[in-house]
């Protein structure tokens, strides 16, 4: 018999902002946990294994029965729920968490190999944090729960051991990892308070998951039953129901002493057959299903409008099931802010091999909402806004390219870097701005004076003024603000 080893419930493993690792039994039982910490995928990762804890502990019936819960009674239900499968929560035993001993068989693969951030290969090293290293116990928990979702396609999946009879959905190429896709899925998830309040709020109750596009419903958490191979009776459930979009299995994996036995797990139907995790935003309204991309460019919170457009009227845009059914039930709820936050991992693909090279990268961010301003008038102040903010980091574009022709030079660089700068310089008043659509109009106008000095401090950062040709030119090519400024009343611009 295989002994035990290293508890998911007693062991420190989970990062949490400001205080460092924790158990899943102190999860539930420290009320006073802020956030999650670690990078933005395993945020992501963590975060959909505490949910489908949190619905395989306690999936209220409807809207007055998650009220009633609360975010102290989840927990408690969680911890009753965790006493309850003690065993099923060791990472090495007779039944390893989440692994699969049938796929010993499988070549051994090391384990900087499957973590996007590790430099494997031919691959340029440039820092000490791409440098591959030794796992500690929780560092390998916290592999396994990731690859789950988030495994990069490629060959580096053995696939040549198949575990279901007359299964043909395995090739030589692994396919991405569920939660990943093709270029790097955005996931957005309501934030409380606190991190057991963030679980509370990204609750869903059976009414909500009937409506949800997963035929199963709920289904079984695989640690209570995993698998026994890609297309097995259990693999189906788990393609049809919620838990298996929460903890996918998209890599079938075992740990040994020199790394893991690795090969593609269950596959999933995409957002192009109209399924998504439930916090990914997708738009099926056209007539090719599109969904919001990590894009190292753009930061999260500028899509923040495209994934609240259900507020608006007949609203027919993105939907995210986490922040769409979330944000529309909190009225008899009395919050004093609601965060939505948004991250992810930007990935490339050549020849069916996906890597982070370049400008990918994590990203994430959020933004804190007022519960009392939800509504369609909100929501239109917010996206007219950032239509201006669109169309002034347009015009600081096209200002920084002229006074660059105008000397008979490029520019494309300079001016692309000037309007980054632009956005950059945007996110530290975005909030604000938030807040102010929700105060009125008078607000959002004294706030336009301050977007405005970004647009011009952006422009002058990069079309300097040194010789008497390039103040002819910075003269010449000034940003014409006029039309976004109309209106305004006077006062100091802000540095």
């Amino acid at each position: 018999m295989i002994e035990n080893r290293f508890s998911l419930l007693e062991e420190p493993w989970i990062p949490i902002a400001d205080v460092g690792r924790v158990s899943l039994k102190q999860i539930f039982t420290e009320t006073d946990y802020r956030a999650l910490g670690g990078n933005p995928v395993q945020k992501i990762a963590i975060t959909k294994l505490l949910l489908a804890i949190s619905q395989a502990a306690c999936t209220p019936e409807d809207e007055d029965e998650w009220t009633k819960l609360g975010a102290d009674g989840l927990a408690a239900k969680c911890l009753d729920y965790l006493t309850e499968h003690y065993d099923d929560f060791w990472l090495y035993g007779e039944k390893p968490f989440l692994q699969m001993p049938q796929i010993a068989q499988a070549a051994t693969q090391s384990i900087g190999a499957v973590l996007p951030e590790i430099a494997t290969g031919n691959t340029t090293v440039l820092n000490s944090i791409q440098t591959e290293s030794e796992l500690s116990d929780a560092d390998k928990t916290m592999l396994i729960i990731q690859l789950m979702g988030f495994g990069l396609g490629g060959k580096k999946t053995d696939n040549a051991i198949v575990l279901s009879a007359g299964y043909l959905g395995k090739s030589k190429t692994g396919k991405a990892g569920t939660s990943l896709g093709f270029m790097g899925f955005l996931h957005n998830f309501l934030q409380g308070e606190t991190l057991l309040q963030t679980l509370w709020l990204n609750l869903f109750t059976q009414e909500q998951i009937a409506d949800l596009p997963y035929s199963e419903g709920l289904g079984v958490a695989p640690w209570e039953q995993m698998p026994d191979g890609e297309n097995c009776d259990v693999a189906q459930q788990l393609q049809n129901s919620l838990m298996g979009r929460l903890i996918p299995l998209s890599r079938f994996c075992l740990l040994n002493e020199s790394g893991l036995h690795y090969s593609e797990g269950i596959a999933h139907l995409s957002y192009k057959e109209g399924k998504i995790d439930p916090s990914v935003a997708a738009n099926f309204s056209g007539k090719d299903a599109k969904v919001l991309w990590v894009d190292t460019e753009r930061r999260p919170w500028r899509f923040l409008t495209a994934m609240l457009s259900f507020m608006e009227v007949n609203g027919n845009g993105f939907s995210c099931h986490h922040i769409r059914l979330g944000l529309e039930r909190i009225g008899d709820v009395s919050l004093p802010k609601i965060g939505v936050w948004s991250g992810g991992l930007r990935v490339s693909s050549n020849a069916g091999e996906q890597y982070v090279s370049g400008s990918d990268d994590f990203v994430e961010s959020i933004t804190f909402l007022n519960p009392a301003d939800f509504g369609s008038v909100w929501y239109t102040r917010l996206k007219l806004e950032m239509a201006d903010l669109e169309q002034l980091a347009k015009i600081v574009y096209g200002a920084t390219m002229g006074f660059y022709k105008s000397q008979k030079s490029e520019g494309k660089n300079e001016a692309a870097q000037a309007s980054h700068l632009f956005w950059q310089l945007c996110e530290r008043r975005f909030q604000d701005l938030v807040y102010a659509c929700g105060e009125g109009e008078n607000e959002t106008k004294a706030l336009r004076k301050t977007f405005a000095h970004f647009a011009n401090t952006a422009y002058n950062r990069y079309c300097p003024q040194d010789t008497s040709r390039q103040l002819d030119a910075w003269a010449e090519n000034l940003p014409n603000l006029g039309k976004y400024l109309k209106d305004t009343k006077p006062q100091e611009a802000e540095a």
